[in-house]
């Protein structure tokens, strides 16, 4: 089940929410523990017991850990992490592995396994990075253990934001779990997120995939430069769309519900360095990374030298975190590169052209790396920038003949770029100063149904899109 499937928008998620009014404070929390499992199974079926498992090895080892001290607590902080991690690598990563290893394990060089027939279970990814916060945070002292099975399992299950994010730190939340207050403000707000997350999702990255994906199957050596730019940029707005949407629907979900979930992007295509692009791109995975990878290893503090091997960790597991293939790992390892890069050669003083040059280098860096991110195969991606650095590819049509011949494609792009910059904060900021006009009463209406308008026609053709499309999945359900 997906946020922008009919069964979610009409029939679970209505009664959830009712449920959650008529159910009062004190069984607000089963009822959302038991609406989270069910929307898991719905989709998982089966693996929904490996969800639970997860939530209850780590409930108690949670307990034991703030109980111990020493040796002692350390074994048992470890076997968490272990426990943990062990599914996500079966799942995951033991197809990779054994095909990787594959030549020097098996004389055919083949697999003997199926390995490869192995489902991966949605968001397994993210909720396991949930369950290893909760308990080193408990080592660390930085939050105490739950001992309610309900919130625990609560805060790791819980459906806006299982399959696909932001991750959230149990500190955050601790205390809202335990006593949240629900008000119509809030409710209103929440909603109004919701469905701006949606269209992202629907207008946006829907649309603009479906470019994406003619465009990545075409083969190779039909692809030209004008059209593989175009497949570039449309998937570097898509994932965005795509990715940010999600995290706008959780993050509104959350507020309906009573609970405040981090931001999880902020606008990282005007980022004019990667140090910059990652502290607003996935901020939820970038400082999980930093804080309990990063920082642990050693960070920055043992010497240069340390410092580009953490940083070449940090980024190699975070392509790993993506999926088994060599192209995360490409991926992952090309951000850590220009991180370095930045970190050896740091910029003191920043004018206006040097930021637009350096904007200009993220840019291309970060289309650079989407497109070996998309690709199936090095291969693939190694001849897919060739043709976009006009070095390969046969003679067609240009980028700008491409969108002429498209005007929804034009239409869905040129909204895609506008809405990258800040534009909504920008407008948003005009307005709260034009509600300072007078007289005051009337200007406030009248930009009350301004916004009522500006929602309701945003959810009305998000509701037609989602009558008239096909079904298009989450990008990150994968991860």
């Amino acid at each position: 089940m997906i946020f922008s499937s009919v069964t979610f928008l009409f029939l679970f998620l209505p009664m959830v929410l009712l449920g959650s009014v008529l159910s009062g404070k004190k069984y607000r929390n089963l009822l959302l523990f038991t609406a989270s499992l069910l929307f898991y199974l719905w989709g998982e079926g089966g693996y929904t017991l490996l969800l639970l498992s997860a939530i209850a090895i780590t409930f108690i080892l949670g307990r034991k850990i703030e109980k111990y001290s020493g040796n002692r607590q350390k074994f048992l902080l470890g076997l968490g992490i272990l426990c943990n991690l062990l599914p996500l690598f079966v799942f995951k990563y033991l197809h990779f592995t054994l095909s990787t290893l594959a030549p020097l394990l098996f004389s055919s060089g083949q697999i003997s396994l199926q390995t490869e027939n192995i489902h991966l279970p949605a968001g397994i990814s993210f909720f396991t990075f949930q369950a290893i916060s909760y308990l080193i945070d408990v080592y660390r002292r930085v939050a105490p253990a739950e001992q309610s099975f309900l919130n625990c399992g609560l805060y790791i299950s819980m459906f806006p934001q299982l399959i696909a994010g932001p991750i959230i730190r149990y500190h955050d939340i601790a205390k809202q779990l335990q006593r949240r207050i629900i008000t119509i403000s809030g409710f209103a707000t929440g909603a109004e997120r919701f469905i701006f997350g949606l269209a992202k999702k629907v207008l946006l990255a829907d649309t603009l995939g479906v470019a994406v994906d003619k465009i990545f199957e075409l083969p190779l050596h039909e692809l030209n430069m004008g059209n593989a730019w175009l497949g570039a940029i449309c998937f570097t707005l898509q994932i965005y769309y795509d990715f940010s949407g999600y995290s706008d629907m959780a993050i509104g979900l959350g507020k309906m519900f009573g609970f405040t979930f981090p931001e999880n992007f902020n606008y990282p295509y005007i980022s004019s360095s990667m140090r910059e692009f990652w502290r607003r791109w996935h901020i939820s995975l970038s400082t999980w990374l930093r804080d309990y990878l990063y920082f642990p290893i050693g960070g920055s503090r043992k010497g240069a030298s340390r410092t580009i091997l953490n940083l070449l960790i940090v980024f190699l597991l975070c392509g790993l975190w993506h999926g088994a293939n060599w192209t995360f790992i490409i991926w992952g390892l090309w951000h850590g590169t220009f991180l370095i890069l930045e970190r050896l050669m740091p910029t003191q003083q920043r004018g206006p052209l040097q930021t637009c040059l350096g904007w200009f280098y993220t840019t291309l860096v970060v289309i650079i790396g989407w497109v070996v991110f998309r690709s199936p195969s090095l291969t693939t991606s190694w001849e897919f920038l060739q043709i976009m650095a006009g070095h390969q590819g046969g003679m067609g049509a240009t980028f700008f003949s491409l969108l002429s011949a498209d005007k929804l494609l034009f239409t869905e792009l040129l909204a895609g770029l506008l809405l990258a910059l800040p534009t909504y904060p920008y407008m948003a900021k005009i307005v709260s100063h034009a509600a300072k006009w007078k007289p005051k009463g009337i200007i406030t209406g009248i930009l009350s149904l301004g916004r009522i308008g500006i929602v309701s026609t945003v959810l009305y053709f998000t509701f037609i899109s989602i009558a008239a499309q096909a079904y298009h999945p989450f990008l990150y359900f994968q991860f």
